[in-house]
């Protein structure tokens, strides 16, 4: 139903960029963690700052709540519960300068993280933060994750490749932080935002840092018989003083996946574990280093270890990683992927106690992972279909995030928190703790309206899951707008409560 909040949305945007019909808006339902959805009230998309600010300001001033959207999120960051505004953010796709000089560019957040590194490449320069999904991907996206990748081992995360950002707060103001060179004096609000699920502002002029391509690269893989031998080489390369650009693992489970699919390998069946190893620098040094790292693997008991002999070899053997998500639709209808970050040392031990929850549970759990930072993504999988499964594959997916914490880690390292770890921020942070985060929320968003009931639980997650529908019901009076609201649910696994409704989970 149309009304005058709407009306005062297409002013801003014009008819073609506001869309409020239910049947229209319901692909806008939930992110790439489908375990809950719920029906927007609208969706708009704004195509420059000026217009993100109208939006926000107008939204604030009416306490109408409202989340901002890049492409897709894992964790349900960019969900609805039930009636928001969805700040659309894919037409901010325009990469808006570069200077090759001092290896800088100003992006849009709804420019594609791979779109990026080809737009600079004929300059040989790339932008070094690279997710499985950077085909897909936003830089946008990234900034709100703080998103990693496969080579974030030697490069470093999001925030390590953005120095500026200009972001419109949640009353709509805008606002500049950090600096395109050296540090901005002040507080490190550039830091606060990055990684801030959408929860504080919007960013809608991103600065990165680009690179130069190395001279040289060299990119091994190695076959191990046991899943421990493959930890323990990870740690010992990292103890040797050598830092790859990445060093990823894959078990067997999901090597049987991608094995499946277009990007086969060739995978041995009987191996537990394969490393994905790349190393790369000046064209002098490349070789000498690559030797040492085939040493080591051989000394950890590897079967076989192969360097790649030409450029299609090693586009192989990264297509094979990069889609495992994708691939895992060969084994199962369903999956939920976690995050977790463990000390690497712990690997095998926490690999293990895996396995122990997935046997527990009766689900099989593969792993596909950054072992050289210990960012591990279990991929849960199940069936929808089966009574029970998805309910327990919630399970599972939470004591692994609890086995993570308890070995020193964290419940997520790029995937965010959104709506489905937000149960787990309770047992990673104190009481104390989790104040001070909800305190920082209300300096940026007195109202609660941003995002709401994302990335910070409020005290008792059932108070949160109140809060934010009580805020939805008293602007928008939802029940009433749609006649078939009936099919208006927020599913799955909030607070992962029991006999909650689940629909398929992650696909890619």
């Amino acid at each position: 139903m149309r009304d005058a909040h709407i009306d005062a949305l297409v002013n801003i945007v014009g008819e073609r960029r506001c869309l409020w019909n239910p049947n229209q808006v319901r692909a806008y339902a939930c992110d790439g963690y489908t375990a809950e959805s719920a029906i927007p009230r609208a969706v708009v998309f704004p195509e420059s700052t000026d217009e993100v600010a109208q939006i926000c300001r107008y939204l604030y001033e009416h306490s109408i709540p409202y989340l901002p959207r890049g492409a897709c999120i894992l964790s349900g960051g960019a969900t609805p519960t039930g009636g928001e505004v969805v700040l659309s953010l894919a037409r901010m796709n325009r990469l808006l300068a570069v200077d090759f000089d001092h290896l800088r560019a100003i992006v849009q957040p709804g420019l594609v993280n791979l779109t990026l590194t080809r737009r600079v490449a004929h300059e040989d320069c790339y932008y070094a933060p690279d997710p499985s999904s950077q085909s897909v991907c936003t830089i946008g996206g990234n900034f709100a994750e703080n998103a990693g990748g496969s080579h974030c081992l030697k490069y470093g995360v999001t925030t390590n490749h953005i120095v500026a950002a200009k972001v419109v707060l949640p009353d709509g103001s805008v606002i500049d932080v950090g600096a395109p060179f050296g540090d901005a004096p002040g507080y490190d609000l550039l830091g606060l935002l990055v990684g801030s699920e959408g929860t504080l502002g919007i960013a809608t002029e991103i600065t990165v840092r680009i690179l130069k391509k190395p001279q040289a690269l060299r990119t091994a893989l190695a076959y191990f018989d046991r899943v421990a031998d493959a930890s323990d080489t990870v740690t010992d390369i990292i103890v040797e003083g050598i830092i790859p650009a990445a060093i990823e693992m894959m078990d067997q489970l999901a090597m049987q996946a991608v094995d499946k699919s277009n990007y086969h390998v060739g995978y041995p069946h009987d191996i537990e574990a394969v490393l994905l190893i790349e190393v790369d620098g000046l064209a002098a040094g490349v070789d000498e280093v690559m030797a040492r790292v085939v040493e080591l693997c051989r000394k950890h008991n590897v079967r076989e270890v192969k360097v790649a002999q030409s450029d299609a070899e090693r586009a192989l053997w990264w297509s094979s990683r990069k889609m495992a998500f994708g691939a895992m639709g060969r084994l199962s209808p369903d999956y939920i992927v976690q995050d977790g970050v463990i000390p690497r040392t712990r690997l095998t031990e926490v690999l293990q106690k895996i396995e122990a929850i997935s046997q527990r549970h009766g689900l099989r759990i593969a792993n596909v992972f950054h072992a050289g930072d210990g960012n591990l993504h279990p991929l849960v999988l199940y069936d929808s279909r089966v009574p029970g499964e998805a309910e327990r594959a919630v399970q599972a997916g939470s004591e692994v995030l609890r086995a993570c914490v308890d070995a020193g880690g964290s419940i997520t390292g790029e995937h965010g928190v959104g709506i489905e770890k937000i149960g787990e921020m309770a047992y990673m942070f104190s009481a104390d703790e989790l104040q001070v985060q909800r305190a920082v929320k209300a300096c940026f968003d007195a109202k609660g309206i941003v995002n709401a009931g994302k990335l910070i639980p409020l005290p008792g997650r059932c108070v949160e899951v109140k809060h934010a529908r009580d805020i939805i019901e008293d602007h928008w009076q939802i029940l009433n707008s749609f006649p078939d609201q009936a099919e208006v649910q927020v599913r799955g696994a909030r607070a992962h409560g029991a006999g909650a409704e689940h629909t398929t989970s992650v696909q890619g």
